[in-house]
């Protein structure tokens, strides 16, 4: 597919590009960005053309994200429910001149030389299968946290970037939020003092998803291609298309799917990598239904550094903490400080505020579909960056492996009913069959991940 403005040679297009036009860096905004300017940054001579994957509801938002960057044409759009591709591309063509093209199967999109990086917003079980597909297939990856289902996958990926030699951006916004990145080297600075404790939090009032029916596959959905790399299930009512987070063969619960965000934030503020000990604490408490993970769960991580995490999830009691529903707050020697959105606060041991930075961008944490639209563009620009120039990603695979790992061993642990010991060279768990048997799924057969 062709589309305006392009050069012919579009594998010389990231040697050609002026890399200094980008307005995002490594560090932040450049001089002279505002708040109202980061919705649509100036970018290189030529477009990054991407297509997305899964655009029901997240994906739609950040296909829409894409489209609204100078430097990107959104191209392919692919889902496996044709009223979601149908609704994105309308929705596009509101955004960029260019009409995209719609696949039910991703893999189509992939075969096409004009496609240089692949977004997936697909449920869980598809984050780490489509990234390898898309690298072996000659493409950059933007995907969704949490990158992997299983710790076995996030090797591979880790493993693939380094053979294929592409770029993975995993969507931990807030690795690119300026305040964010600021409050972290003031915390690495000595603003508290030793950081010796973090603690994260997720709170929200999510209702019962009953219990499903079986019945036939709707008109509009490949189920089978929805399912994948997951073994095969018969199709129920109340999977698709949100619901499939609460069930082990398919999703990661909210530790992964909220709670990795702040888990994130703690890990780089206490600048740990694996932990010497994991336990996990809670279940499905607030209905009875067809939900498999926990819906009350609390994590623990301790680290040889000497440093302790905890995370909070209620998905079904939204009482916020430190009036937000999620956070993270870091106590040290000398004060604390609480991050929260794009803002942060440090105070000292008698709770007087030394610092207080405020967000000028609203950032709305129980908006499933897209929360915080103008500071993720600078997730997006960063990853942009990578392609063009070379710039470093805030949000690599290495660094978002460890931190999914992290709340991965926090299930692991509640679904063996006990607290596992790690290797904390390799984040390995030591000595426990069982939840060993977690550490990789089994897949359907012809969709094994293999470099």
């Amino acid at each position: 597919m062709k589309t305006k403005n392009k050069s012919n040679s579009r594998r010389d297009f990231i040697k050609k590009s002026v890399g200094a036009s980008l307005a995002v860096t490594a560090g932040g905004i450049l001089p002279g960005s505002s708040a109202l300017s980061y919705g649509r940054i100036s970018g290189s001579n030529d477009k990054v053309r991407v297509s997305v994957m899964g655009v029901y509801s997240r994906g739609n938002a950040l296909a829409q994200n894409f489209a609204r960057q100078d430097n990107c044409d959104v191209i392919h759009i692919c889902d496996v429910d044709s009223r979601a591709i149908e609704k994105c591309i309308a929705g596009l063509n509101e955004i960029q001149s260019l009409k995209a093209e719609g696949f039910r199967d991703f893999r189509k999109s992939l075969e096409s030389k004009d496609i240089d990086a692949m977004v997936i917003a697909a449920p869980d079980h598809w984050h780490a299968p489509a990234s390898l597909l898309a690298m072996q297939a000659g493409k950059h990856v933007y995907v969704e946290k949490p990158c992997s289902h299983n710790p076995a996958e996030g090797e591979i990926l880790v493993k693939a970037g380094a053979k294929y030699g592409k770029l993975i951006q995993m969507g931990n916004q807030r690795r690119s939020y300026p305040n964010v990145r600021e409050a972290i080297q003031e915390l690495k600075n000595g603003a508290i003092g030793r950081a010796y404790f973090g603690k994260g939090w997720y709170a929200n009032n999510r209702g019962s998803i009953g219990v499903g029916k079986e019945t036939a596959v709707p008109e509009w959905l490949d189920w089978d291609l929805w399912q994948g790399p997951a073994p095969r299930s018969v199709y129920k009512d109340n999977v698709v298309h949100y619901n499939w987070h609460w069930f082990w063969h398919w999703g990661t619960g909210e530790a992964l799917n909220n709670g990795t965000h702040m888990v994130d934030l703690l890990r780089w503020g206490l600048d740990v990598d694996y932990p010497v000990k994991v336990s996990s604490n809670g279940g499905r408490y607030r209905y009875k239904d067809d939900w498999e993970t926990p819906d009350t769960q609390v994590i623990n991580l301790d680290f040889k550094e000497g440093v302790t995490m905890s995370w909070e999830g209620r998905s079904c009691n939204g009482k916020p903490i430190e009036n937000t529903y999620a956070g993270a707050l870091f106590y040290g020697e000398k004060g604390s400080m609480f991050i929260n959105g794009n803002s942060y606060t440090i105070y000292d041991l008698e709770n007087k505020i030394i610092k207080d930075v405020k967000n000028d961008i609203p950032v709305d944490p129980l908006n499933v579909v897209d929360p915080a639209a103008k500071l993720d563009s600078l997730h997006i620009q960063n990853f942009f960056g990578g392609i063009i120039n070379g710039t470093p990603l805030n949000a690599g695979i290495d660094s978002g492996h460890k931190s999914t790992l992290l709340v991965q061993l926090g299930n692991i642990s509640q679904r063996v009913g006990r607290s596992i010991n790690i290797d904390t060279e390799t984040g390995h768990i030591l000595n426990d069959k069982e939840a060993e048997s977690l550490w990789a799924r089994t897949y359907e057969e012809g969709w094994e991940m293999k470099i």
